[in-house]
């Protein structure tokens, strides 16, 4: 079913200030369009932002207030682990607070030196950890998707040509 509103309420909410399309273009060309230089305060809507931003539920919040801070062995653990092992036959789980994290424990297992990893386009906290092991991100992205001028579809598409050539 479409919909055009999102099916939740909001539990939290934080003031933003509403900004001018003139001041958005200043702050981005002070920034020298560096994304990563930009004021937060200045950022009316972030599209780079990808973990610890959303609300959260009513049943988030109050979990928290009924959350076991143990460092070892808390019961939100073992419910974790459960719907884990429900779902994938691993027999050991490291939970981590984002996927930067476990992206970084993953590749110090799976990338070694010399190695090449293949992407679409690596992130770039993926191609970080990817590079702090020795190995070489490779980017094999289609055509359409290095050129920021044309309009197709979906310019996330992984080259498999180019993937087979690899």
């Amino acid at each position: 079913m479409k919909t055009i509103i999102e099916p939740f309420r909001i539990k939290s909410v934080e003031p933003i200030r509403m900004t001018t399309r003139d001041e958005r273009e200043k702050y981005i060309k002070d920034a020298w369009y560096n994304l990563f230089a930009l004021h937060s305060d200045d950022v009316l809507i972030d599209l780079l932002t990808d973990s610890g931003t959303s609300s959260m539920s009513a049943r988030q919040w109050g979990a928290m207030m009924t959350g076991d801070e143990s460092y070892a062995g808390s019961p939100s653990f073992y419910r974790f682990k459960s719907a884990v092992e429900n779902l994938m036959p691993f027999k050991y789980l490291i939970p981590t607070h984002q996927g930067r994290a476990a992206e970084s424990i993953l590749f110090t297992v799976v990338a070694k030196e010399s190695q090449s990893i293949p992407n679409n386009t690596h992130f770039d906290t993926t191609r970080a950890n990817v590079e702090a092991q020795g190995a070489a991100a490779v980017d094999l992205v289609i055509e359409e998707g290095k050129h920021p001028e044309l309009e197709h579809p979906f310019k996330g598409n992984m080259d498999i040509p180019a993937l087979e050539r690899f």
